[in-house]
């Protein structure tokens, strides 16, 4: 397999492994050669989860990991080919960029050691920008807060992402931003989530963030989600890196909101003749319900089915009340333990075989029977046991007609 080295990582051209960039796309077309031929658009990315798609009119052999300088307004930016091929076309159909669209910009080369330096420097002065910047702000009492600063390739121009939850006025922060840093400033705004995209990390489940990993496009999450999961309501452990809901909880809300369907109402009380028994805990999955005398504490709690809830209820609203709860539930659930339990590696495993082998028996002894008997068609004259007529030229023998021996010996 062809690798490269990138800036001290390693890259596949073939986009079979794991590329280095965020929110990398899976080339699953990187096998077929026709692919490659397409287009002339390649996807170019820049620092974090900027993407841009450029048009490579000038014919330039390029694959992915490629370090190219590509058109800016102004001058000229420096970034990775991640993506080439058809499925560069798929991606811009799905981000809504049309090919006919007059912003489309073009490749200039593939970028030499003098871009490289620059655009080195340029990095190199990102941090200390963004502290700076933040005092400035700070000073002229904006309510905002920049997270991250991006130089473009050749150090002409300087991209400043902020978060506010307001409007913010920064024609005054701009005036003094540009006569700080001698660059052209342009400001984008951004919400908690995509910063923390931005910034990365690594979230309470122990992966990447799916913000910075895979994720596009971002929900809005409610806190129905967590209850529906049974998830107790804590900021602490429902909030994210991003201080907002976690957007993994709308990755299962389905799933528990069907299957709670199948489960009664947590505010139904059965009543039978000893006790009066008060919801608990549900385990949906398992559609098993505990029901306690209680309605805090875990008293005399019995676990039943939801088969068996449903029951109870049906009894209940014709005024009927069952001597226990778990009456009738005992049953099935030593049925369902046995069904779940049974070990198959302890089965025989020709036992089809055999069963094939006692139908054929049958099947044969059928056959003879049915011959046999009052069924039987009478034999002819001449005739040998097993049904033939005897040549002329070959007369039965002695040994197979023994009537025959038995009349001339009378």
């Amino acid at each position: 397999m062809d690798f490269i080295q990138n800036n001290g990582s390693c890259l596949c051209r073939k986009g079979c492994c794991r590329h280095n960039n965020k929110l990398h796309t899976y080339d699953w077309l990187s096998d077929i050669p026709e692919a490659e031929q397409v287009t002339d658009f390649v996807e170019v990315q820049f620092k974090n989860i900027r993407k841009g798609y450029y048009i490579n009119d000038s014919k330039i052999p390029l694959e992915k990991g490629d370090i190219v300088a590509v058109e800016a307004a102004p001058g000229h930016d420096i970034g990775t080919v991640s993506l080439t091929g058809k499925l560069v076309e798929l991606q811009m159909r799905k981000n809504n960029i049309r090919r006919d669209n007059g912003d489309i910009k073009h490749i200039y080369r593939i970028a030499r050691q003098s871009d490289l330096d620059k655009y080195a420097e340029a990095k190199a002065r990102e941090y200390e920008t963004m502290i700076r910047s933040r005092r400035i702000a700070a000073d002229l009492g904006l309510a905002m807060k920049i997270g991250d600063v991006e130089y473009q390739g050749d150090g002409n121009k300087a991209i400043f992402y902020y978060i506010a939850d307001e409007r913010v006025d920064f024609r005054q922060l701009i005036k003094v931003l540009a006569e700080t840093f001698r660059v052209r400033i342009e400001m984008k705004q951004i919400g908690s989530r995509q910063e923390a995209g931005r910034i990365g990390g690594i979230g309470p489940c122990g992966r990447e963030l799916c913000c910075s990993s895979w994720m596009t496009n971002f929900v809005s999450v409610a806190t129905d989600a967590a209850r529906f999961q049974d998830i107790s309501i804590n900021p602490q452990k429902l909030a994210g890196q991003c201080a907002k809901l976690k957007c993994c909880f709308n990755y299962e809300v389905d799933a528990y909101v069907e299957a709670q369907k199948q489960v009664p109402s947590r505010k139904v009380q059965l009543e039978t003749e000893e006790h009066t028994y008060y919801h608990f805990k549900t385990d949906v999955f398992k559609k098993e319900i505990t029901y306690s005398t209680d309605k805090v504490m875990a008293i005399n709690s019995v676990t039943i089915s939801s088969a068996r809830a449903f029951e109870v209820i049906a009894l209940n609203r014709k005024g009927i009340k069952p001597k226990s709860l778990a009456a009738g539930a005992a049953s099935e659930t030593r049925a369902q333990q046995d069904q779940d339990t049974r070990d198959i590696l302890g089965d025989s495993v020709s036992r089809f075989d055999t069963a094939g082998k006692k139908k054929r028996k049958r099947s044969g002894k059928s056959k003879v029977q049915h011959v046999s008997g009052k069924n039987r068609p009478e034999k002819a004259v001449g005739e040998t046991p097993s049904g033939r007529r005897p040549h002329p030229n070959n007369p039965p023998s002695p040994k197979n007609n023994r009537a025959t021996h038995a009349k001339q010996k009378n």
